[in-house]
């Protein structure tokens, strides 16, 4: 299980990655957003993998549990990556009205031509 997890987050790193370096706006936002997502299940298995275990101690028994900080720690992430996300599709939204091409890294040629290539 450890290893698919691992190659989980190897395999949303790379194609975060990538789309990142696309240069348009929405492939930078899916990038950022896998990214995320691959640093959310990398803390989360970093709480230890245990599958049927509660994320409660019991002090009155030895039973394996899960640790409930990196679930905490994921939610919290998953939320304000919600709302990172949301905001920088609006400013990608805005930039693309403003300048009418959805080039990250514009230069005056492409900016004066509209050319998108």
């Amino acid at each position: 299980m450890e290893f698919l997890v691992a190659s989980a987050v190897g395999m949303l790193t790379a194609a975060g990655i990538y789309l990142i370096l696309r240069q348009r706006t929405f492939p930078v936002i899916l990038g950022l957003s896998l990214l995320s997502y691959a640093v959310n299940v990398f803390i989360f298995a970093a709480g230890r993998l245990a599958t049927n275990a509660p994320p409660i101690l019991n002090k009155y028994a030895d039973v394996p549990y899960s640790d409930p900080l990196p679930q905490a720690l994921v939610l919290t992430a998953i939320v304000i990556s919600f709302g990172m996300t949301a905001v920088v599709v609006m400013i990608a939204l805005g930039a693309y009205l403003s300048a009418r091409t959805d080039r990250v890294n514009m230069t005056d040629d492409a900016t004066n031509t509209g050319d998108e290539a």
